[in-house]
């Protein structure tokens, strides 16, 4: 069983306009509605690739209840964590000449709640993957990340970190199975710009230094970078088709790279990753099984 954890779960209100233009009334060409947040994307895409996952997570208000109503729509097992104040954030995506995004704060997490995830992560079982993804609230302290792998450590289960700066920094002691920063993410955290392959190889391998597995680097336009636990270096090119979409893309990578790894084929990981992140890309939402399998074919 896969876990995914999603702190700050949202409704991502897109909207499709021919130009947006500050300070004045703009129309809309179209609208869709999404359920989401980063781990429940890498469900939903896990969902389509045929693997069981479990998602855990905050919701509040009336717009937790969506979310929790859309998310049981999708086909997706969750197991939420509700809050007695606030409401779950609403997320505006403007898709005109450029992509703009308005993301909100999400509600305040009291001590009593952050327990009670506690205890479902607990729970989590040897030989079961957990996810952790994404930004945390305001109100949960910094090192959340920390003390969730601490309390499973020693425990045989993989756990995979999407997360940027310090709060994927400070858990690589506990040797994630995977972590999955981008090529700009991976130059941030040491402060040092990437211009080559090489130099995204040379920092990935410091994360892996660092305790790092697999490192999976996204390059959006450029493909991917893996360096798998058995100190292979795989890259893969990009799939054909129309970018339609930037959300979920690096989710649902993860998602494949969770699926397609279940074997220890870490080649068949990273194209597998590569074809459901080109999938979402390519789609107007999360990828589909269908597409998935098309572009793998590519690669």
């Amino acid at each position: 069983m896969v876990y995914t954890v999603t702190f700050n779960p949202a409704i991502d209100y897109v909207v499709h306009m021919d130009a947006f233009r500050a300070g004045e009334v703009n129309r809309t060409t179209a609208e869709e509605m999404y359920f989401g947040g980063k781990g429940i994307n890498v469900s939903a895409v896990l969902k389509e690739l045929g693997v069981q996952s479990r998602a855990l997570g905050f919701t509040a208000g009336f717009t937790g209840e969506a979310i929790e109503k859309g998310v049981a729509a999708m086909g997706i097992e969750a197991d939420f964590v509700r809050l007695p104040k606030g409401d779950s954030r609403i997320n505006v995506k403007i898709k005109a000449s450029e992509e703009s995004e308005i993301n909100a704060q999400g509600p305040d997490i009291d001590e009593i709640s952050l327990e009670k995830l506690f205890e479902k992560t607990d729970a989590v079982k040897d030989g079961d993957t957990l996810v952790l993804a994404g930004s945390i609230p305001a109100s949960l302290p910094r090192d959340i990340y920390e003390r969730i792998l601490a309390r499973l450590e020693g425990r045989d289960i993989k756990t995979a970190v999407d997360a940027t700066g310090k709060l994927l920094m400070n858990v690589l002691k506990y040797k994630p199975f995977v972590v999955k920063p981008n090529n700009f993410e991976l130059g941030e955290m040491f402060g040092v710009t990437l211009t080559s392959t090489e130099d995204i190889i040379e920092y990935a391998g410091r994360l892996q230094k660092l305790g790092a597995q697999n490192v999976l680097v996204s390059m959006a336009g450029d493909g991917a970078i893996l360096l798998d636990k058995n100190g292979k270096t795989h890259i893969c090119g990009v799939c054909r088709g129309t970018v339609k979409n930037s959300v979920g893309a690096g989710d649902s990578m993860l998602a494949g790279f969770i699926a397609g790894s279940a074997e220890g084929d870490y080649e068949y990981a990273i194209k597998l990753g590569t074809a459901a992140g080109g999938a979402t890309a390519f789609s107007d939402g999360l990828a589909s099984s269908a597409l998935i399998s098309e572009l793998l074919g590519q690669l």
